[in-house]
């Protein structure tokens, strides 16, 4: 039952005794989430998952030179980490990582706003992707990281490089 305000009260009526209001993981990430300014909340919503520019570059760069490929896929069947670009019988993953979210030797900065979650979360970020790479060359995937600041045509060469070497 609700109070005057609305708020929750308790467990709903047919939930048992003991049982968490809001069992859903989704209620518990927000809990541990920093609060954060209606600005940069409503900046950090607006920032792409896929299809970011220099992903959309590389890939029109790709595709000039008559390479066809996966986006936004699994390159492992299960995983949830999915690959910007995925070369699946050459057995080549493509990220393009963001200087930020990935932590460019380049380009990396701290925030100052919630600092110590930031560094946490960059930090997982890092260790995700490692986990990824190492995951992905156990099961016999080459891995080509390109940051988001790198030439398109670089890039590109560099992946063309690595589809060569695996076979084409």
């Amino acid at each position: 039952m609700s109070g005057p305000t609305g708020a929750a009260q308790g467990p709903p009526d047919d939930a048992p005794d003991g049982a968490q209001r809001f069992p859903n993981e989704e209620s518990a990430r927000a809990s541990r989430r920093p609060t954060t300014d209606a600005a940069t909340s409503a900046r950090m919503a607006r920032q792409r998952r896929s299809g970011t520019k220099p992903e959309l570059a590389l890939r029109r760069e790709l595709h000039r030179r008559g390479l066809r490929y996966f986006v936004d896929r699994a390159p492992i069947r299960g995983q949830r980490r999915r690959a910007d670009l995925v070369f699946p019988r050459l057995r080549v993953a493509v990220y393009v990582d963001g200087c930020f979210w990935h932590r460019c030797p380049r380009h990396a900065t701290d925030p100052r706003n919630n600092a110590q979650w930031w560094a946490a979360k960059l930090a997982g970020n890092v260790a995700r992707d490692r986990a990824t790479d190492a995951a992905l060359v156990d099961a016999g995937w080459r891995v080509i990281r390109v940051w988001e600041h790198e030439d398109a045509v670089a890039a590109a060469d560099r992946v063309q490089a690595a589809l060569r070497s695996s076979g084409t």
